[in-house]
């Protein structure tokens, strides 16, 4: 049986705390994971181990709706939540570094076993995946630096 294991990193400029904050929110993950359409929490929307949301989301064409659950949380370190429902178990972890001051390194890594129609489709799920994780981070990138004002050159006489 084929497994899935798909991790991206991104550097934002933006201290660990500040980025851990926001992307381990599930409350903000439609802001900036491109195919996340809502979030219910099933349990009271505390960032701790247990606590449980459905997200509702659009992929390679279709609707999917999923529960996960915190299964490990360091604040400022490290995510992991896991669903064991559907044809595609799935385990997401978020880490975070910090690689200078007021700069930080995400990781954003996907991993399960998919059976029944979608073990078939793992070599297109892969791919699909990796280029998604991409543009999730490049939106949460886009979200938290701040504006870098525009310098426009003059010509001087």
């Amino acid at each position: 049986m084929s497994s899935v294991d798909v991790a991206s990193q991104i550097v934002i400029q933006r201290p660990r705390d500040e980025v851990a904050a926001y992307a381990a929110d599930p409350s903000n993950a439609p802001a900036w994971y491109v195919n996340i359409r809502s979030v219910e929490w099933e349990s009271a929307p505390l960032l701790r181990v247990g606590a449980r949301m459905t997200f509702v989301a659009q992929f390679l064409g279709r609707r999917l709706r999923y529960t996960y659950e915190i299964a490990e949380f360091e604040p400022g370190s490290a995510l992991t939540m896991r669903t064991a429902q559907g044809p595609f178990p799935m385990e997401t972890c978020y880490t975070w570094e910090t690689v200078e001051p007021g700069s930080t390194r995400m990781t954003l890594r996907n991993r399960g076993t998919p059976s029944g129609f979608s073990a078939l489709i793992v070599p297109i799920i892969v791919p699909a995946m990796r280029r998604t994780n991409r543009k999730d981070l490049e939106r949460l990138k886009g979200l938290l630096e701040p504006a870098r004002p525009v310098i426009l050159s003059t010509p001087t006489s």
